[in-house]
Order: structure tokens, then C-alpha cells, then sequence
């Protein structure tokens, strides 16, 4: 019998996390026919970024729900890093990915298992410099948030207060513990908030709608401005967790999409 409790379990922490996932999910399955060049490979390498990000949320749900907080917080450091990392790959592409270079050689070798990726630091710092991100990651890292939130995480990775220890133990009477949901809840959304607005912002072709293809594909002439419609999965994610959260980001990224966002 564990201490957890009602409260515990209906934490809308949970629900979140599943929102998040299907999110992933979806993104990942209407990407894939979008080639990413640069690399050798036939589909597109954030496709399975994304259903990996998938896996590694639905993890931390299943910890939660076991009342492994310690541990669910060493997965959303790693769900942390994978984002940074998405962003950065995104970036390096398309920043050396042209005419006269049509194999980026650091992600087709990593892509290949034959070159590991830059440290967390260097890829963090790479996109905070970047012109292309400048208009989110200006305001992204306006405040401490994302540095506290690192922070958090390597308290808990680390055992850096004893307290961490006890936040694995479920059999233990801890009053805080839907507070410390609550924290957990708001950085996994800002983590997800991270992610999405990049991803917005420098692959809005990623939030397009089936309409236009599904046309096409039935031979029927597609309506018009199709191809700027948003997938109604994009539209709940931008409505309900950007705009709702990070208005400011959700402005910015309207302002410079092509894409008809509401």
C-alpha cells in the first residue's frame, strides 16, 4: 500500500503528459515524407525525434504514476536535452544544407552512428546565438525559467539534496508531493513550449494540414491557400499550451509564419 493518495493520482500532471505524447505522435507520423536534407536517409530524421520524445514522456508518466518522482525527473532532464538537441540539428542543417552542400557531414555521421553530437552547452549556446531563432529564443530566455529548470533537473539526476532520495520511496508520508507535481507540471510544459515554438518557427511547413496532399492525391484540385492550413492537432497544441501559457511566443510566431494560425 502506497502513500500516495487520490490527490496524487488525479493530478492533471498526468493528463497533460498524455496530451503531450498523442502530440508528439501525430507531428511525428505527418513529418515523416518531408525528406530532411543534408543526411542520406529517406525520411525525415525529426520524425522519429518526435516518437522518441513520445516514449520518453509516456516514461515519465509511468514513473509518476508509481510515485517515482526522482526518477520522472531525470527523464524530463533527458526529455530536456532531447529537444535542445532536435532545435539544434534543425538549425545546423539548415544553416549549412545548400547547393554546393548537399550532405551536412556532422548530422549525416551522427545520423550514422559515427560522430556524436556536440555537449548540451554547445548546442544550447549555438541556438541562443542563432539569427534564425532570434525572434523566440529572445524571449524564451528572457527570464531564468529554462536556467532553474535545468537546475531542478540536476538536483534530482545528482542527488544533490537528500530530499531527492526520499521523492523515490512512495511508501513514505511526504505532505508536499502534489506541490511538487504541480513544479514538475510547469516544466514539462515549458520544456514543451521550448520545443514546439522552434519548431514552429523554423519548420512551419511541419504544421500543415493533410487537405492540400489528400487532394492532390485523389486527383481533385486542392482548395485554395490548402497548403497553409494548420493540422487540427497543431491548432489544439498552439491554442490550449502556447498561447494560453506564452502568448507573447505564440505573437511572435504568428508574425513570422506563412502558415494560418489562429
Amino acid at each position: 500500500m502506497d502513500n500516495l493518495g487520490h490527490a496524487y493520482h488525479s493530478h492533471n500532471v498526468f493528463e497533460e503528459i498524455k496530451s503531450y505524447s498523442d502530440f508528439y505522435s501525430s507531428l511525428g507520423i505527418s513529418v515523416f515524407t518531408f525528406v530532411s536534407g543534408g543526411t542520406r536517409t529517406l525520411g525525415n530524421i525529426d520524425s522519429y525525434m518526435y516518437t522518441s520524445a513520445e516514449g520518453t514522456l509516456e516514461s515519465i508518466g509511468s514513473l509518476l504514476m508509481n510515485g517515482r518522482i526522482n526518477d520522472a525527473y531525470a527523464l524530463v532532464r533527458k526529455y530536456f536535452d532531447s529537444t535542445v538537441m532536435s532545435v539544434y540539428v534543425n538549425l545546423y542543417l539548415q544553416d549549412h544544407f545548400g547547393i554546393e552542400n548537399f550532405l551536412v557531414e556532422k548530422i549525416n555521421q551522427w545520423v550514422e552512428g559515427k560522430e556524436s553530437l556536440p555537449e548540451y552547452r554547445v548546442m544550447s549556446q549555438y541556438i541562443r546565438k542563432s539569427q534564425k531563432a532570434k525572434a523566440v529564443s529572445e524571449i524564451l530566455f528572457s527570464d531564468k525559467r529554462y536556467k532553474e529548470l535545468r537546475a531542478r533537473c540536476n538536483d534530482h539526476t545528482h542527488y544533490n539534496f537528500y530530499k531527492a532520495v526520499l521523492l523515490n520511496d512512495r511508501n513514505l508520508y511526504l505532505k508536499n508531493r502534489e506541490k511538487l507535481l504541480d513544479q514538475l507540471s510547469h516544466d514539462i510544459r515549458d520544456i514543451f513550449i521550448y520545443h514546439i515554438s522552434f519548431v514552429f518557427l523554423l519548420n512551419g511547413h511541419y504544421m500543415m494540414s493533410s487537405d492540400y496532399v489528400d487532394a492532390m492525391e485523389c486527383g481533385a484540385t486542392p482548395e485554395d491557400d490548402s497548403q497553409y492550413w494548420v493540422a487540427p492537432f497543431v491548432q489544439q497544441a498552439f491554442s490550449e499550451v502556447l498561447s494560453r501559457h506564452r502568448s507573447d511566443v505564440a505573437a511572435v510566431i504568428k508574425a513570422n509564419s506563412f502558415m494560418k494560425i489562429e
